[in-house]
């Protein structure tokens, strides 16, 4: 019995503490989803882990540039514990979901923090090159992200932003040096899948690319 009691203390301190602990999880989150810069720097201050997954396994940074809370994002950017190379259960980077939104800036700030550049399988060039974001698309090849980068199915950027992207996307990408030519695993070239997405004029760019290429001379 003495002993139990010689214990007591030490339960209700670290029950105190579980109890706080669960109050800034809670706390964090909604500071994300109302975009609370302030409140997230205080709760880093006193030492949360902003790496802390959510349920779903999603950091909130990641969570912060999904919905475009700049001010929440801002602040686990300059928070230097935070892991700008964190992954979610889809192999998802905090750079690739930036530069599908379009966040140029954010983009630059993660390449100065390390982020990569040119990570395995899909990749933030892909994603850049699906929403069309040519100064995105620009700058990250500027940091040497491989322009055929080829996603687990070897769908490159180009046929991606012929299908999704815009055309201004697909002109940089191919003055840039994209082969136009690559094939991925079913076969298909950017010129099929820009036909696949009806887009006729998608197809005549990359068509006059593949023919500028082409030997010139009688044959």
């Amino acid at each position: 019995m003495r002993n139990w009691i010689k214990k007591l203390p030490l339960l209700v301190v670290a029950i105190g503490f579980s109890v706080a602990q669960a109050g800034s999880y809670d706390d964090f989150f909604t500071a994300i989803k109302r975009d609370d810069g302030k409140t997230i720097t205080s709760l880093l201050s006193r030492g949360f882990d902003p790496n802390t997954p959510n349920p779903e396994k999603l950091d909130g940074l990641y969570l912060a540039l999904q919905e475009s809370n700049m001010k929440a994002a801002q602040a686990l950017i300059d928070w230097p514990k935070t892991n700008v190379e964190s992954r979610t259960p889809q192999d998802e980077s905090p750079l690739m979901i930036a530069a599908l939104r379009g966040h140029l800036e954010v983009v630059r700030k993660l390449i100065d923090r390390g982020a990569d550049v040119n990570k395995p399988g899909w990749t933030p060039l892909h994603y850049a090159a699906t929403s069309g974001h040519v100064p995105i698309i620009a700058l990250l090849l500027e940091h040497h992200a491989y322009i055929d980068a080829e996603s687990p199915n070897k769908t490159t950027p180009l046929m991606m932003a012929v299908h999704y992207g815009s055309a201004e996307a697909v002109k940089h990408l191919l003055e840039a040096g994209a082969d136009p030519s690559l094939k991925n695993q079913l076969g298909m070239t950017a010129v099929d899948f820009a036909n696949r997405a009806n887009r006729k004029d998608m197809a005549e760019l990359v068509a006059a690319a593949i023919r500028a290429g082409q030997p010139k001379g009688k044959w």
